[in-house]
Order: structure tokens, then C-alpha cells, then sequence
């Protein structure tokens, strides 16, 4: 199906070329290099920016067995993003086209893969759009539907990366319905491979089906501010959106849905037979002449099947030994429980925001949360300051310090130490 996807859109994008006289508008930094056509029937804009991080992280041991801290600096390209975008009024085309040449050799749990998006879209009209492709899902929390040059913080929380699967490949309905004077409701569906992105080897599962519903009491924010989490138009009038979202993904086989045959098992007539994953949360999101909040609560389950008695190793071969048990093993191997995200902010007139943040993951019993060789880090508070040049996320410059209450890592030997983690982050970003 990406394949498909992948055609299509290069199909559209070089029809839109070819058929087009497109003029390169006025430059204004950050918004990107503007072609237009003479009839204003298309357009097409390419935009980029790169993130340079210096990172400094040290766990502080309660132990008196451990007399230094555990330290570690680094630098590195976090992300370099090139974004090709547009859309023809009539017939009314949408497409995005998006790589990131810093992930090819991602780490630290991130997504490994230059491609990122890869859809079209066809308005039906001003209330309804379909898209076709790779992208992200609404079914995340309201964090991964905003831009990341917008970010108030130099990363995502934990939250996000604990319970997202960031972009999938699938079919995505979204609407657009007013009620009243002034109140939007934006309900979105999608069926998606369940995979995660750049899914195109065997797919051992079934497929996800998901839903979300915004709902915007007091009108749209200014310049697309729902996609971005700085104030940076300060909002001249209360805005805030509220959204719930649920998904249901049929046999997966990852700890929670961002790969294909990570994690596999099967029936006594070794046939493949995987778990159901659940996932729901709720958001909030509100600006006001430069404060921003945002409010994010995610619950995931897992269902198992009665017939697995065999799991797969690594290496291909099986076993049949489940240790505690073939559902506390197998739940033990995925991202089960939930978690709490509230960060807010404000951005001063002279362009200078201070922002703070707290997360709180709260495993399940059995979860792959709990396993100290992953680090079993659950409280996280965040400050954070950043300095934007332009009054747009061109260019910032942005630190913060994070204190991670409780850490618990294995040595190893198998020894578990208890402390407290320290993370200090310097970022900068640069973009056209």
C-alpha cells in the first residue's frame, strides 16, 4: 500500500509541475520558498529547518555502593527536515512530502527512517477530506499533531514517547463542522496498517481503527495555533480546544504499535497469533495573549489470545516458556498503563518564552514500563526558556533541565541502584 501511496503522489506532484507556471513568491524566513500559480489555482511551498542538540545527562545513585555519578555528554543533529507541500483548488489536491536526513540512524527508542510523510488528500468539500499515505495519526496525543519547530521545549515529553506510534500508513477521513456562532467540531477517522511508519515488510497483524473528536467552543486559533504549541500570535481573545481519541489495533507485534514483527507469537499449529492493543486519551489545549497549556492523559490495554503457547526469539527459532505465565509475559513486553502530561507556558513581548512541564507515567503492573534495563523513569518536571528571533518558529534558541525523580537501572550483574537523573538540553534551530 505505501508503494501505491509513493506513486500517486509522484504522480501528482510532477503533474502539478508540468501543468503549472508557478512563480516564486516574496521570501519571508521561515515560511518557506512560495511557488504560486498565475491563476492562484496552486500553489506549492518547500521548507526546511535543522535542530542542533548538546545533551548532558547524569543519574545521581542512592546507593553508597556507587560513588560517582553515571554522566554522559553529546552532540548531535536532532532533527534536519526538508517538506515539500501544496494543493490545487480545483480539483481541490492536497499533498505533503517530508524526509528527515537526521534519522537515519535514530536512537534512543526514536523512529529510524528518512521518511516521514508521504500522503494526498482530496476535499470533497469545505467540511469534508480524505488522505491516502503515511502520516501522523490523530489517535496520539495532541502533542504529536503540533509541528516540531514549535515546540516549547527542546523534546517531546515522555509521555509521547512512551504511548505514541507517531505516523502510519492507512486511509484518514477528516471534518470540519460548525455549530453556532463560533463552535468547531473536528471528528476524524482513520484505518491504518497498525505498524508504525515506512511499514513495508510482512504485516503479522491486522489492521487499526481510530477515531478523535476536537472540539474548538470559541472558533479556530490564528495562524493554525492548534498546531503549534508557543502563542506566538498571542491570541487576542480566549482560545482552547478539547479532544478525545481511541484506537483499537488488531494483533500487534510491537510493544505498542510504531513496528511490524518486533515481537511475535504463535498457536500450538504454529500460526501467528498476536494481542490486541487499546489505546484512548483526552487533551486540552488553551492560548491567550502569549500563555499556552496543554493537558494530556493516555490509557493503553492489551488483550490476549487464549491460544498462544509459543514465542518467537530474535533469532527465529521458539520457545515455549513464559516466565510468570504467557499473559504477564507477554504484557510485560509492551507499553501498558498510563500517563499524565500538563505544560504551559508564557512568551513575553520581547520574544522570550518560559515554559515548565510535568509528566507522570504510571505503569501497569505487568508492563514493559517496569523493566529497569529501559529505565524505570516515571516522574519527570521540566523548565525550560527559549528566545525566538522572528515572530514565527524560524528561528530559537532554547534550554531546559529536567529532574527525574526515582530512576531505577540495572547494572550488569543484574543489580538494581536507585537515583535521580538530571538533564540539561541547549538547542538551537535554524530554518527557511
Amino acid at each position: 500500500m505505501l508503494r501505491i501511496c509513493y506513486s500517486i503522489l509522484l504522480f501528482s506532484l510532477l503533474n502539478s509541475i508540468n501543468s503549472q507556471d508557478l512563480v516564486l513568491g516574496d521570501y519571508i524566513p521561515g515560511n518557506g520558498l512560495v511557488f504560486a500559480s498565475s491563476d492562484d489555482n496552486h500553489k506549492s511551498v518547500l521548507r526546511g529547518y535543522s535542530q542542533s542538540l548538546f545533551e548532558s545527562k547524569s543519574i545521581v545513585f542512592d546507593s553508597s555502593e556507587i560513588n560517582d555519578e553515571n554522566r554522559y555528554n553529546r552532540f548531535r543533529a536532532r532533527r534536519v527536515r526538508l517538506r515539500l507541500s501544496g494543493n490545487q483548488l480545483n480539483p481541490g489536491f492536497s499533498y505533503r512530502l517530508q524526509v528527515d536526513l537526521a534519522q537515519s540512524d535514530a536512537g534512543d527508542g526514536e523512529l529510524s527512517g528518512v521518511l516521514l510523510d508521504a500522503w494526498i488528500g482530496y476535499k470533497f468539500s469545505k467540511k469534508i477530506k480524505i488522505i491516502v499515505g503515511q502520516k501522523a495519526t490523530p489517535t496520539d496525543n495532541i502533542e504529536l499533531q503540533m509541528a516540531s519547530n514549535s515546540l516549547q521545549l527542546p523534546e517531546r515529553s515522555r509521555l509521547t514517547s512512551a504511548f505514541s506510534s507517531i505516523r502510519e500508513v492507512g486511509v484518514f477521513l477528516d471534518g470540519k463542522f460548525k455549530l453556532g456562532r463560533k463552535t468547531l467540531i473536528k471528528p476524524m477517522l482513520n484505518i491504518t496498517n497498525g505498524d508504525g511508519s515506512n511499514a513495508i515488510s510482512n504485516d503479522f497483524g491486522g489492521l487499526k481503527y481510530g477515531a478523535r473528536i476536537n472540539i474548538l467552543p470559541l472558533g479556530t486559533f490564528r495562524n493554525f495555533g492548534q498546531f503549534r504549541q508557543v502563542d506566538i500570535v498571542r491570541e487576542l481573545t480566549p482560545k482552547f480546544m478539547i479532544g478525545i481519541n481511541g484506537s483499537y489495533n488488531v494483533g500487534i507485534s510491537s510493544r505498542r504499535g510504531r513496528g511490524n514483527g518486533d515481537i511475535l507469537y504463535m498457536n500450538n499449529l504454529d500460526e501467528y497469533s498476536l494481542p490486541n492493543f487499546l489505546k484512548y486519551g483526552g487533551d486540552l489545549l488553551f492560548k491567550f495573549r502569549g500563555f499556552s497549556l496543554i493537558a494530556e492523559f493516555v490509557k493503553t490495554k492489551a488483550f490476549i489470545p487464549e491460544d498462544i503457547s509459543q514465542r518467537v526469539r530474535n533469532n527465529g527459532t521458539v520457545s515455549t516458556s513464559f516466565n510468570g505465565g504467557v499473559e504477564n509475559y507477554i504484557k510485560g513486553r509492551m507499553m501498558l498503563g498510563s500517563g499524565l502530561n500538563i505544560q504551559g507556558g508564557y512568551l513575553f513581548k520581547s520574544l522570550i518564552s518560559i515554559d515548565g512541564r510535568y509528566t507522570n507515567l504510571m505503569p501497569d503492573e505487568y508492563s514493559f514500563m517496569n523493566n529497569s534495563a529501559f529505565y524505570n523513569r516515571n516522574k519527570y518536571y521540566t523548565l525550560g526558556i527559549s528566545k525566538y528571533l522572528f515572530k514565527n518558529y524560524s528561528y530559537k534558541i532554547q534550554a531546559s533541565y529536567t529532574y527525574v525523580d526515582d530512576a531505577i537501572i540495572r547494572d550488569v550483574f543484574e543489580v538494581e541502584y536507585q537515583g535521580n537523573e538530571n538533564i540539561l538540553r541547549l538547542m538551537v534551530q535554524i530554518a527557511f
